[in-house]
This record gives C-alpha cells, sequence and structure tokens, in this order.
C-alpha cells in the first residue's frame, strides 16, 4: 500500500484539485492508496481569523465566514456533477452551519480556548475531504471516506496533541486490515482523545496523520505532494539556480528542514523513519518530475555536500568573562535559564578558552533572554566576573549539509573561501563530529549573496556572475556595453564568466534590473528609468547587495569620483576610467588603495594612463616582482600627439586643434588636453603606483601656449589666441624641423621627480616615429638598464578605450 499525502496548496481550489484527481486515478491503477488531504489552501488561517474576530464581537467574522462557505460551495459545483451535487451541497452546509453556531456561541461568551479552536480548526480538513471524497466517487467507485478521527487516539493536549501512538497504529492497522477499497481518503491534522473530543496534532499535522498510517501499515512508500519538485539544493526563490534533489537520505533531510526546507517537518515524519519508510516529495503541479526521494541510506557517494539551506531572523548571544575560565557549571547554568524561559537554542559554539560561550536564538527570544540571563548571573556581573549577555541581532545562519562531507577532505575551507571571496563576513561557526553540517552565522543582509556564493561553489559550473553597475554611458560606455554584449557567449563559455549588467546612469536617468538588463534596448530603457542621483544610486547597488558587484565609472566627473570610497567600503569593487580619483591629493589616493585591500574589493583603473595600452598593468607586475623603476619617459596624450603629428607648414595650429576636437581627439574643451594638465595627472599616477610619494603641484608643467593662451576666459577665447599666436606655434615648428626633430609632448620621471613639456625629438629616439594618435612609455629599472621595457600603440579613441575597461572587468573576474 502507498501513503499519499496533498498540502494546503494541492487543494486550494477545484482547478488544483481535479490534477490530484488525476494523480490518484493514475497511482490507483497500480495500488492500493491512502489519501490524506489538508483543508483546502489558506482554509486554517480563515478558520482562525474568524474565530478571533467572533471572540472580540466583531461582526466582520461573518464576512470570513462567508467567505469559508463560498470557497467550499465553488468547489462543489465545479467538482461534483450530475445529481451527487445536490446532496454533497446539502451535507457541506449543514456542517458549515454548525460552525456557524459555534462562531455564534464565541461572540456572545467571548472566550477562544484551545479546545475550541482545535474544533473550528477540524472543520477545515473534514469539508476538503469529504469534497476530494465525493469527487473521487464520480469516477472511481472502489473509494470511501473515513474520519482520521476514528483512528487516531491523543491526549487532550489541544491545538498540539500527543498521540498514543500503540491504540492508534492498533486502529489503523485495524482499519486497513478490512479494507476493500482502492482508494482511502483521510483527514489529516485532525485527531480525537478518549473522551471522544476533536483534538488537533499541531504544525505539520497532515504530515504526521500521513506518517502514522505509514507506519502502522507497513506502506511501501509515503508520498508527500506539494507545490515544488522535491527538497532543493537552496532555496530556489534565492537562488536561481537551485534544482531538485533525486535521493537524499533522512539524516540530510531532517538537517536541511531544520535549517529551513520548507517542504518537511522533521517530528512530523519519525513514525515513518522509523520504519525505514521511504519519504518521495512530488509535485501537484508537475507530476512527472522526479522529486526528492528519501530513503535511510545515501546511496549517492560522489556529491559530499546534497544541500545549502538557512534561518532567517536569528540573534547571537555571547556571554564571556575571565570568570568563567576553568569554572565548571557556567554552560549548564546558561542553558537551564533558557529552558525555563522556553528559548530554543539553535546554535551552540564556545571556545577552548572557555571565556565564552555563543549560542544563536531566534531574533523574537532575544529580549527575553537578554533580561532572564543577566538576572541569572548578576551575582558575578556585579563582581566584574562575566560581562552582561551581548546581543546581537539581524544575523542568520547559513549551512552545508551532506552525509559524505566527512570523508572528503577540504569541505569547510571551500565554504568559507567562496564565503570569504564574496566578502562575506562570518561571526560564528558551528560544526558537529558527525560532520554532517557546517553552519555559520553571518549578517542577515548577505543571506541571498552567501547562499548564491555556496550554491555555485559547491553545485555548479564554476562559472563566476559579475554584477556591473555603469555610470556614464556615452562614447565610450555605450561602446562598452555593445563590447559586452557581443562576448557575452564567448565569456561564459571559455572563461566561465556571466557577465551581467545589473544597473545603469548618464547624468539624468538611471534604471537597474537584478536579472540583468537587455543590452539589445538599454538606451530606450534609460529613457524611462527614474531621475538619477549619485546617492540613489549607490543605495541601490548596496540594498541589492549581489555578490561581485562593480561599479564602473565612464565619466570625467568629480562628484562621482568622490563616490568610490563608499563602494569599496561595502566589498563592492571600483573600476574608474577617470583619472580624478587617482590624480587628486596623495592621501586620497593612498585611502582608496587601502580600503580595497580592508574591504577585499578591487580598485581598477588601467584606463587612466594609456587608453586600452596594458601600461598600469605592465608597471604593477615589474614592481610586484621585485623590480625598481628607476626612470619613466613616455607619450600620453593621444590628441597632442595627433595635433603635432599633423602640424606642419601647410596648416595653421588653430586648424589642426579644431579638427583634434572634430573627430574626438580632444576633450570639448581643448585646454583641458593643451594644457599640459591631463598629461601631468597621467604622470603622476605611474610615479604613485611605482611607490613614489607625489601630488599634482610636484609635476614640473612647461607649457608650450603663450600666455594670452592660458589666460583665455572661454573655449571660443581660446580658439582666438591660437590664430593670434599663429607665429608662435609657426616658430615651434621651424624649431624642430631646422633641428631635423619631431615634436613631441613628453611626460618624464627621474630620480623621484616628474615633469612634462614640448620637447624636440630626434631621429635617434623611440618616440620619433609615433605616428597619429599612439602613446609609447618607457620603463627603464634596474633590470631593464640600457635597454627599456616599450609599451606603444593606440592611446586615444572610444575602442581601445572601452576594451580597456572590459580588460579591467576580466581581469577582475578571474581573479
Amino acid at each position: 500500500m502507498r501513503v499519499l499525502k496533498f498540502g494546503g496548496t494541492s487543494v486550494a481550489n477545484a482547478e488544483n484539485i481535479s490534477k490530484v484527481l488525476n494523480i490518484l486515478e493514475k497511482e490507483s491503477n497500480k495500488h492500493t492508496i491512502a489519501v490524506v488531504v489538508s483543508a483546502l489552501g489558506g482554509t486554517t488561517d480563515m478558520l482562525i481569523e474568524t474565530g478571533t474576530l467572533a471572540t472580540n464581537r466583531d461582526e466582520k467574522y461573518l464576512n470570513v465566514y462567508k467567505q469559508i462557505v463560498d470557497r467550499h460551495n465553488d468547489a462543489v459545483e465545479e467538482l461534483i456533477k450530475g445529481k451527487a451535487k445536490e446532496a454533497v451541497l446539502k451535507r457541506i452546509n449543514v456542517k458549515l452551519e454548525e460552525l456557524k453556531q459555534i462562531l455564534q456561541g464565541l461572540y456572545l461568551i467571548n472566550e477562544f480556548s484551545n479546545k475550541t479552536i482545535d474544533k473550528i480548526l477540524s472543520f477545515g480538513e473534514l469539508l476538503s475531504s469529504y469534497i476530494i471524497s465525493e469527487a473521487i466517487q464520480q469516477t472511481l467507485k472502489r473509494s470511501s471516506l473515513k474520519d482520521s478521527r476514528e483512528l487516531i487516539i491523543t491526549d487532550s493536549t489541544f491545538t498540539n496533541a500527543v498521540v498514543n501512538t500503540k491504540e492508534t497504529s492498533n486502529n489503523i492497522s485495524s482499519f486497513f486490515k478490512k479494507n476493500k477499497d482502492k482508494i482511502v481518503v483521510l483527514p489529516g491534522f485532525v485527531s480525537r482523545n478518549k473522551d471522544g473530543e476533536t483534538t488537533t496534532l499541531g504544525r505539520g499535522g497532515s504530515d504526521y496523520t500521513a506518517a502514522l498510517i505509514a507506519s502502522a501499515t507497513k506502506a511501501t512508500v509515503l508520498e508527500i505532494w506539494t507545490d515544488v519538485s522535491g527538497m532543493y539544493t537552496a532555496n530556489p526563490k534565492l537562488v536561481k539556480q537551485a534544482f531538485p534533489i533525486k535521493e537524499i537520505s533522512y539524516k540530510e533531510a531532517m538537517e536541511l528542514s531544520h535549517f529551513g526546507a520548507k517542504v518537511l517537518y522533521p517530528p512530523t515524519v519519525q513514525p515513518a523513519l522509523q520504519k525505514n519508510i521511504p519519504i518521495h516529495i512530488k509535485n501537484t503541479f508537475a507530476p512527472n518530475e522526479e522529486g526528492t526521494l528519501i530513503t535511510k541510506k545515501n546511496t549517492d557517494k560522489k556529491e559530499p555536500v546534497k544541500g545549502i539551506s538557512h534561518i532567517e531572523n536569528i540573534a547571537l548571544l555571547t556571554l564571556e568573562g575571565n570568570g568563567m575560565i576553568g569554572v565548571p557549571g557556567f554552560s549548564k547554568r546558561l542553558f537551564s535559564t533558557l529552558s525555563r524561559g522556553n528559548i530554543n537554542v539553535v546554535l551552540i559554539t564556545q571556545a577552548s578558552s572557555e571565556h565564552s560561550i555563543c549560542v544563536g536564538v531566534y531574533s523574537t527570544d532575544s529580549k527575553k533572554a537578554k533580561e532572564i540571563v543577566d538576572e541569572e548571573f548578576i551575582y558575578e556581573i556585579s563582581k566584574k566576573k562575566i560581562k552582561p549577555l551581548l546581543v546581537e541581532n539581524n544575523l542568520a545562519i547559513v549551512a552545508v549539509v551532506g552525509d559524505n562531507m566527512k570523508n572528503h577532505q577540504g569541505i569547510s575551507g571551500r565554504m568559507f573561501r567562496a564565503l570569504g571571496n564574496n566578502n562575506v563576513n562570518v561571526r560564528a561557526i558551528a560544526q558537529g563530529a558527525s560532520e554532517r553540517n557546517i553552519s555559520a552565522v553571518i549578517s542577515h543582509k548577505d543571506i541571498k549573496k552567501a547562499l548564491t556564493a555556496l550554491h555555485n561553489r559547491f553545485f555548479e559550473k564554476q562559472v563566476k556572475t559579475l554584477n556591473l553597475f555603469i555610470v556614464g554611458v556615452g562614447n565610450v560606455g555605450g561602446i562598452l556595453l555593445n563590447q559586452i554584449k557581443k562576448q557575452q557567449d564567448y565569456l561564459n563559455e571559455n572563461l566561465l564568466l556571466n557577465v551581467k549588467v545589473v544597473g545603469i546612469s548618464n547624468s539624468k536617468k538611471m534604471i537597474f534590473n537584478e536579472e540583468g538588463i537587455g543590452l539589445d534596448c538599454w538606451k530606450e530603457q534609460l529613457r524611462k528609468g527614474k531621475k538619477q542621483s549619485h546617492k540613489s544610486f549607490f543605495e541601490t547597488i548596496k540594498e541589492l547587495n549581489l555578490s561581485n558587484s562593480i561599479f564602473i565609472d565612464v565619466t570625467a566627473n568629480k562628484e562621482v569620483a568622490k563616490t568610490y570610497k563608499d563602494y569599496l567600503k561595502e566589498s563592492i569593487s571600483v573600476i574608474a576610467c577617470n583619472k580624478i580619483a587617482c590624480s587628486s591629493k596623495y592621501s586620497d589616493y593612498r585611502e582608496l588603495k587601502d580600503l580595497s585591500r580592508k574591504y577585499n574589493a578591487s580598485f581598477l583603473f588601467e584606463t587612466n594612463v594609456g587608453a586600452g595600452l596594458p601600461v598600469i598593468n605592465t608597471l604593477n607586475n615589474l614592481i610586484n616582482s621585485g623590480d625598481r623603476i628607476t626612470s619613466i619617459q613616455a607619450v600620453l596624450s593621444g590628441s597632442l600627439n595627433f595635433i603635432f603629428n599633423n602640424f606642419d607648414d601647410n596648416s595653421s595650429f588653430h586648424d589642426i586643434v579644431k579638427q583634434a576636437q572634430e573627430e574626438g581627439y580632444t576633450e570639448p574643451d581643448p585646454r583641458i588636453d593643451l594644457s599640459g594638465v591631463d598629461v601631468a595627472r597621467k604622470i603622476l599616477i605611474l610615479a604613485r603606483e611605482a611607490g613614489y610619494k607625489l601630488d599634482l603641484k610636484d609635476i614640473k608643467n612647461q607649457s608650450f601656449l603663450p600666455k594670452e593662451s592660458l589666460e583665455a576666459n572661454t573655449v571660443d577665447d581660446f580658439y582666438k589666441t591660437l590664430k593670434a599666436q599663429a607665429s608662435h606655434f609657426s616658430e615651434l615648428y621651424k624649431s624642430a624641423q631646422k633641428n631635423d626633430c619631431q615634436l613631441k609632448y613628453v611626460a618624464e620621471f627621474n630620480n623621484g621627480k616628474a615633469s612634462v613639456g614640448l620637447k624636440e625629438i630626434d631621429k635617434e629616439h623611440p618616440f620619433y616615429n609615433l605616428k597619429g594618435k599612439d602613446n609609447i612609455v618607457l620603463f627603464f629599472t634596474e633590470r631593464y638598464t640600457e635597454q627599456p621595457l616599450i609599451i606603444k600603440g593606440a592611446g586615444a579613441g572610444a575602442e581601445v578605450t572601452a576594451s580597456g575597461l572590459f580588460g579591467d572587468i576580466i581581469t577582475l573576474g578571474r581573479n
């Protein structure tokens, strides 16, 4: 025989009950089955509500009562056909009228005792089982209804009755030995004491009913039909990649259930476990899916971890003090005190020093725990032998569960490495000697991030998801998004990187999508986005709290640069195209580098110097490998290189600058490029990365611009000075030509000092043949003394700058 239990969602309405009927029809062709059903989904809550309202003399109880009546009558109307309908409706309404009379009594006497609660709650299962039994008989004649109260005998602890297992088992066994029907329907949850009064079995009562029947009849399997396809590797509402566990042991299932897996309530299925009856979790709404089979032994020896679960709303209680060391009895007093206060201890951990004991309890109990524990230890606290109980709220527990973890080395290492790499701080750890469960207490806000990281580590092909938040989606930012779109599949397949753009912002609007913004239509979405502010952009990223979050600044905005430290403090990595942060005061630059290390969040800014060229990365590799930079020579402005490569006898300096601006080589305000400040910022960044403490004021800027140009108030005025000073620029060109040289704007660093300025470069120098918008950097080091290490290539342009940012994203992803 098989026992099938259907929960409230499975029998919530006529449509769902029809699915149950289809399942029963197929099962009954092969097996004799006992069917245990819950109340129609939500009915139990409605019964409690109407009873409470009636007790409080609130006439709204009649409204809730009417909803109960309508739900059950609607189910009968849809499920029962022909002449039987009238009889079923008549009997249903007799029962409902009986319920109404009880409610009217509550309204008058104003007392809602546990005994009355049980009587009222029993209507849910009694009504649903009758309706489902009658619906079955429409097509399957060898079926019947049996009132569980005639089989399950309990004490008189109303709302949570204790079963007389011997008498109950005998009743069930005797009944089913005589039973000739293929299907017997029984109401779950309800029972009766020896005086014939209705009792209920408490939380998970319908599961308990089914387990008692399975145990007494020695059923071949107990099937629990619900709205999910078994026990999952993690909560699928929080971890999208979670999947059903095909087979699991009793002990593993109990561990996962204790830590939040809602499919099973461990105490209720004990009768089945004691008889080694397999429990099969199935999905009413996807009956062909395998579900999860729970058996005595774990037959899968390959996978050490079977599931990851969690408990929310935990408080950590810490009792500590020097007076505890070597003194017996503190633990006993602590746990006895908590027990007397009916406070359930969820987790225990104690250091071998005996200096402290930590226990996890539910947050709702933390205030009471603080009061009673401090009262218990008032003498020791007054003598400063121990400190008052420390309570930390807003915590959660995550647990990794598996029978075979004890046979695999390094499970805990992998667990805590995954949490650490995702900046999830662990507050306490607990592991039993069985090694079936490793638990960690973490911040409540980190639950989703922790579960995702652990699931990725133990259950998935090691694809790392990067969650990008991009500010500045103009020319360079827009091209970056296009590059990401084109390469997403390649990165996933070849580098195991899932690059997901979650947030986008320009100067006016911003949009977010935790599942990833569609990169085919991001411009249209952004136009419809909400108003942008740097603060709200940051707060949204912080609230989402996604693992591997990366903030990418593709602006030249000073205010955006000021926010970097806020992101780093939240363990959110920063990739900056913006040079302002790294070329601001040395103390600010140093702070960002220190925050990056402290909070394990990367701070990358390769495109600050040389656009997409690997200048900073190469410099860092030299330093990290033990080399020392002695001198740097570089042409670091693609715009200035373009200008001086195209300036000759046949063109005016004014026209070439105008052309450079129109073709996008200079900023909209060309004074930024021609003043040399941008180049000074770049050499400053290289000097700092080489280990030297410099500020922008320490860079000697030898400007080639005449005084009038430097003092121009507007861009238009600046262009006027270029025309007026044409002879000055012409003389610069002629002097270079006379000396058979090329004009290059050069940045130099030597012996701790840096300068930028226009130089005449002879034919023997590596800078002489530098064309177009190319950059070149020469590193002289203790290893590269005579021949420098040279990096050369395009140092300006939206495509190469975007590719440099993309390179930083990939670098971060592979770390």
